[in-house]
């Protein structure tokens, strides 16, 4: 399992999809809007941004019974209903290696290093002006809340990003760029393919 981690809007997904290797989605263990262990800002609003408003266990448990059985379900998830929607099997069709990418990625490295499953952990990082537009970008087009709404956390996670690096950092994942986390990833899904006589990513 390769861990993929970093800033909403680094460009994690992208990234993924490039490695060639299957993508578990792991933001599509959010909470349900009206979950009513959701963190909370100051003002009321749900604050999306904190690892509590994801489902850690529901994940980690995913994940573990991905490399136990091969396959795994794993829900559907609606950002701008902050809903879940439904659910999906997700098989990785003989694959050796699996990225897990998302937010809250890293909160998972402790559980997968100790089951032995950890490939990599990663996290992604750009100029946090870069990490801002594509976000922005991003949001609006997919509609995925209120425009006010996505100028007013994009501003905030834009001052806090390098506070969220370091965070994952001290989670165990290893800060680079992008060109540098694709060779770790295709090294990773590489040295697995070695081991078990499977053909890796070219």
């Amino acid at each position: 399992m390769v861990l993929l981690t970093g800033p909403s809007g680094a460009g994690k997904s992208r990234l993924a999809a490039e490695s060639g290797l299957p993508v578990l989605r792991l933001d599509d263990f959010y909470r349900d809007g009206d979950d009513p262990a959701l963190p909370r800002l100051p003002g009321g609003a749900v604050d999306w941004d904190h690892p509590d408003s994801w489902d850690a266990r529901a994940a980690a448990a995913a994940l573990l019974e991905l490399c136990a059985r091969g396959r795994t379900r794993s829900p559907v998830y609606d950002i701008g209903l902050s809903a879940r929607t439904g659910e999906r099997e997700f098989v990785p069709d003989g694959a050796r290696c699996v990225i897990a990418e998302g937010i809250f990625a890293a909160e998972l490295v402790a559980v997968c290093a100790r089951e032995g499953i950890l490939a990599d952990a990663l996290c992604l990082r750009n100029r946090p002006s870069t990490t801002f537009r594509r976000r922005l970008l991003r949001d609006v087009r997919q509609s995925r809340k209120p425009l006010l709404f996505l100028l007013r956390r994009g501003w905030a996670l834009w001052r806090a990003e390098a506070d969220i690096v370091r965070g994952q950092e001290r989670l165990g994942a290893r800060p680079c760029g992008r060109d540098e986390a694709l060779r770790r990833i295709l090294r990773a899904a590489n040295a697995t393919a070695v081991d078990t006589g499977a053909p890796g990513p070219r």
